[in-house]
């Protein structure tokens, strides 16, 4: 007799129908898990958004939108939901069909330009440094998303690319921007966020060989480590900028973003937390 039945009920009402390789009743679990983490931590972070003062919150808002997503995307996973049977070339024991997640690539396609931009916002480097670093990381991710999808070994063609383009952001990220600080009288708390942030990039190529393109470990086994990836990641950087931002001085980083209160047609904008534009709007 079950005194205590399994609340998990995820894959029976959304069963991995056809698929060789699948993911495990424990691996849902572990997926509600981060799913639950991502949640607490995006409205923590919306409720900072009210605390920090308006011009101090560039970065609150673009780590809540990519929690958010992160948020939706694993709960779709955790649901055994967004992801499609895919031919292996490397079968071994795991069979010759596997889950791809694509939901797992929706939410780095997101995440990683949103802390290549927060980064490169933060170091002061130009917009066009930043537009590459943001192109760079959607190239990374949507390459090895066409591995994943892709049923013989010309996988690796995109693997390599996409891993090429990780060399080239990391490279940004580290050397040219890490200078940009370096000038700002930020460069060691720059240099934290981003050894961080690349030093788990560097994992990400390591488990997507292990998991979607070479069939090494099964469907579990490779949530629950980029889960632990993505939970270093994301969630920590996001409060790592938020308890590090509170000594910058982002009126000198030239990122103090200010909203105009309301106005009727023909009223003077006033612009909050910036002194010298209400001083020369009162005087206009």
């Amino acid at each position: 007799m079950d005194i205590l039945p399994r609340a998990n009920d995820v894959l029976n009402v959304n069963p991995p129908a056809g698929v060789d390789e699948a993911l495990s009743l424990h691996g849902s679990d572990w997926l509600w898990a981060v799913t639950a983490i991502y949640a607490v931590c995006f409205l923590g972070l919306l409720v900072l958004c009210f605390v920090a003062p308006p011009s101090n919150r560039v970065f609150h808002y673009t780590f809540t939108m990519a929690l958010l997503v992160g948020t939706v995307t694993y709960y779709a996973q955790a649901s055994d939901l967004g992801w499609s049977a895919v031919e292996q070339v490397n079968q071994l024991s795991h069979g010759s069909t596997r889950q791809i997640f694509y939901a797992k690539y929706i939410n780095w396609v997101v995440t990683f330009p949103s802390l290549a931009l927060s980064l490169g916002l933060l170091a002061g480097v130009s917009w066009t440094t930043i537009i590459s670093n943001i192109f760079l990381a959607w190239f990374w991710v949507l390459t090895y998303l066409a591995a994943a999808f892709t049923t013989t070994n010309y996988k690796w063609g995109f693997f390599a690319f996409g891993t090429f383009a990780w060399i080239i952001l990391s490279m940004s990220t580290l050397n040219e921007s890490h200078e940009s600080a370096s000038a700002l009288g930020i460069g060691r708390d720059y240099r934290i966020l981003s050894g961080w942030l690349n030093f788990l990039w560097l994992l990400y190529p390591v488990a997507f060989g292990l998991s979607d393109g070479g069939n090494l470990i099964s469907v579990t086994d490779s949530f629950i480590f980029f889960g632990i990836l993505d939970l270093l990641m994301l969630p920590v950087l996001s409060f790592a900028f938020v308890v590090l931002g509170r000594k910058w001085d982002f009126g000198k980083l030239n990122i103090a973003f200010s909203e105009y209160r309301g106005h009727r047609p023909g009223e003077t904008l006033i612009k909050d937390d910036v002194p010298e534009a209400n001083e020369i709007a009162a005087s206009s």
